[in-house]
């Protein structure tokens, strides 16, 4: 893997986290409790990664 790749690697997985926190300090904002507003953000997170990885590989 070269610094290229793993900067990208890295700006996706910090990308992730910010959205995984947003959605979650939104969903606990909204009312829910902290266990559904953890799966909320955590849904959030996979649902980016998920989106970046099936860009990476369709240009593989």
């Amino acid at each position: 893997m070269s610094q290229v790749q793993l900067l990208w690697l890295l700006l996706a997985l910090s990308v992730a986290l910010h959205l995984a926190c947003c959605a979650g300090w939104a969903a606990r904002r909204a009312g829910n409790g902290r266990a559904q507003a953890a799966l909320i953000g955590g849904g959030a997170a996979c649902t980016s990664l998920a989106v970046f990885f099936a860009g990476v590989s369709a240009f593989r």
